[in-house]
């Protein structure tokens, strides 16, 4: 009799907690979202992310705060999602860079692909190359002769060892066979480039949006299999002859694992319909960004494939982590 009691006593308790949690999934959200930004205000992934999730908040009915943690290539922030609490309550803007951590550390204190739930994507972007204009590089080709007229000569910036836009230099080198030398910056890469001091960058559209048409730059190409509408008179990477050097800067959401869910639903949901939001389309348009609609597990097949192809990547273009 008294093993009885006990078991009818778990299954209760079982039950409790499922229907606990499903109520809790269902009312959710109840209170403001913390949207973690682990990269600095300007980047291309802030920058974007700060167009949808206003409309989200909306659709919602609840704030989308969005949270500064920048810091150590992104690991600050993303370490504070991978271990938060997995109600749905925190969330962090993930992209092409999430992987960037690996690249750059044998050893993080999260597990990318283990750590997070792909949630949904809100669109994807050129890297675009960029020259100085003191260059005087009007095209591709005029870049990779120089290049390969003085080996070791050229510079191109970006914004750390395995960033995107450093994997998409290495992108860049491997596919054109030119021997340039890698300059990291934490910050102020393009200025450098506009200034004259550094050749070249591959830099995501809307990180370099605002000072395309400042006079210092000169756009040779765009990294995608199509020309942005934003610069419809820059070829593509294929276009110049090097359609293997072409890359995407995706945004998207992602939340900590084991997050329930009927809330990644409800957020991939409400992702889709802000998406759809004129001015929302309009806003990221000006960004070069181009709304992308995946389903949960389309995103999340997307995840995994880009995070493996840039471990290819920089095992091909020999970058190491730094311990």
């Amino acid at each position: 009799m008294r093993c009885i009691r006990v078991r009818d006593a778990a299954i209760a308790a079982a039950i409790f907690v499922v229907t606990a949690a499903t109520v809790h999934a269902q009312a959710w959200p109840t209170r403001p979202i913390r949207l973690i930004s682990p990269f600095p205000a300007g980047s291309a992934s802030d920058t974007t992310a700060r167009v949808v999730v206003d409309q989200i908040s909306q659709i919602l009915g609840q704030s989308v705060i969005v949270e500064p943690q920048a810091g150590a290539g992104g690991i600050i922030g993303f370490q504070m999602v991978a271990k938060a609490n997995p109600d749905g309550y925190t969330l962090v803007t993930s992209s092409s860079s999430m992987a960037n951590g690996k690249v750059l550390h044998s050893k993080l204190p999260y597990d990318v692909l283990r750590d997070f739930t792909p949630v949904a994507m809100f669109g994807e972007q050129p890297n675009v190359l960029v020259a100085s204009k003191q260059s005087g590089f009007k095209t591709v080709g005029d870049l990779i002769a120089a290049a390969k007229a003085k080996p070791g000569t050229l510079t191109f910036a970006s914004a750390g060892v395995g960033s995107t836009s450093h994997m998409a230099g290495e992108r860049f080198r491997l596919a054109t066979k030119i021997d340039v030398r890698h300059i990291p910056f934490r910050e102020n890469g393009l200025t450098e480039v506009m200034a004259g001091r550094i050749d070249y960058y591959f830099i995501p559209l809307a990180a370099a949006a605002s000072v395309l048409h400042s006079g210092k730059l000169t756009a040779l190409a765009v990294s995608t299999p199509k020309r942005s509408a934003l610069l419809p008179d820059v070829p593509t990477v294929a276009e110049a002859g090097y359609p293997a050097a072409e890359s995407t800067f995706w945004v998207g959401l992602s939340a900590p694992a084991k997050t329930p869910a009927s809330v990644v639903d409800k957020i991939h949901d409400a992702t889709e319909k802000a998406l759809q939001v004129a001015s929302v389309k309009e806003h990221l348009a000006k960004l070069g960004v181009e709304p992308v609609l995946m389903s949960v597990a389309q995103f999340t097949k997307f995840f995994n494939d880009d995070y493996a192809a840039t471990m290819q990547l920089a095992k091909d273009a020999h970058v190491q982590p730094a311990d």
